[in-house]
C-alpha cells in the first residue's frame, strides 16, 4: 500500500523537484486522510487548503502491474475530492495570487477545473493541465491553459484521432498554446505551435509505472516556473520520470532534485 491521488503525486514530485508547494483538495475524516496529510506536511508542502470532509471517504485506488511490461491500469474510487467544487478554489485565492504555476488533473468535479482556469486567467498565472482520468472538456478551459500534458491514450481519447501528431493539432485547434505528450518508454512529443519535436526517455530497467505521468507534471510545473523553455523543462521532466520508473510506488518513488538536476544522488 502506497500514498497517492494524482495531485498528492504531482504537488510531492514538485516539491522533491525544489518547488514550494501549497496543495489544494479534500480528504475524509479516515485513517488514509490523516496519513496523505502527514506524508504532505513531510514533504514540507503547505496544506492550510487541504479540507477535511465528514460523511465522505478519503480517496482509494486499485492498481493493476502487468508482469511483463510493468504498464499499470487504475480503477479509483469516488471520495471527498468529489466535494472539491468552485467554491472551494475560490476561496484559495490567496495561493494562486501567490503562485507561480498552478498544476491541476481531473480527479475533481468540472465545475473546480473551470474555477482554477478562469482564476489563472484573472491573475495571469500559468495554468498546466493533466486531462487524467481523460474526460471532455469545455473548449474555454484549452484556451485559457499555458500547457495542457497528457499520455498517447488521454490524446486519443480526447481527440478521437489515432497518430500522435493529430491528436496535437486536434489540441491546438481548441485553442492549447503549448501540448505535450508523454510516450512511455519511446519518451516526449510536445509543440509550441510551430512544429512537433520529440525528446528521447533515457534507456532504464523498468520496476513500476505508477505515478511516472504525475512525477512529469509536477517537475515540468517547477522547471516552468524556473524559467526554462519548453524544451529544456521537457527534457528534465523526462529524466525524472525514467527515474521513478526504477522504483515501487508513486510518491516513494519520486526523485529529489539533486538526482535529477546534479546526478549527485540522494
Amino acid at each position: 500500500m502506497f500514498g497517492g491521488g494524482k495531485g498528492a503525486n504531482q504537488a510531492v514530485a514538485a516539491a522533491r523537484a525544489g518547488g514550494a508547494v501549497t496543495f489544494l483538495g479534500a480528504c475524509g475524516n479516515d485513517t488514509f486522510g490523516a496519513a496523505a496529510r502527514e506524508r504532505l506536511v513531510k514533504e514540507q508542502i503547505n496544506i492550510d487548503y487541504f479540507q477535511c470532509v465528514e460523511g465522505a471517504p478519503s480517496g482509494v485506488a486499485l492498481i493493476l502491474v502487468d508482469g511483463v511490461t510493468r504498464d499499470n491500469l487504475i480503477a479509483v474510487a469516488k471520495s471527498a475530492n468529489e466535494k472539491v467544487n468552485s467554491a472551494v478554489v475560490s476561496a484559495a485565492r490567496s495561493a494562486f495570487t501567490d503562485a507561480d504555476v498552478v498544476i491541476s488533473q481531473l480527479e475533481i468535479q468540472n465545475d473546480a477545473i473551470e474555477a482554477v482556469a478562469r482564476l489563472c486567467h484573472e491573475l495571469g498565472k500559468r495554468f498546466i493541465l493533466n486531462p487524467a482520468p481523460s474526460r471532455q472538456l469545455p473548449k474555454q478551459i484549452f484556451e485559457r491553459l499555458h500547457i495542457i500534458v497528457v499520455n498517447e491514450h488521454e490524446a486519443r481519447h480526447l481527440s478521437g484521432e489515432q497518430e500522435i501528431q493529430k491528436c496535437i493539432s486536434w489540441l491546438h485547434h481548441q485553442g492549447c498554446k503549448n501540448v505535450v505528450v508523454t510516450l512511455g518508454a519511446e519518451g516526449v512529443m510536445f509543440s509550441e505551435g510551430q512544429g512537433v519535436q520529440l525528446v528521447s526517455a533515457p534507456k532504464v530497467k523498468v520496476l513500476d509505472t505508477t505515478g511516472a505521468g504525475d512525477c512529469f507534471v509536477g517537475w515540468l510545473g517547477v522547471s516552468v516556473g524556473e524559467g526554462l523553455p519548453l524544451s529544456e523543462a521537457v527534457t528534465r521532466a523526462c529524466q525524472a520520470a525514467s527515474l521513478a520508473v526504477t522504483r515501487p510506488g508513486a510518491q516513494a518513488g519520486m526523485p529529489y532534485r539533486d538526482e535529477v538536476v546534479s546526478g549527485t544522488g540522494r
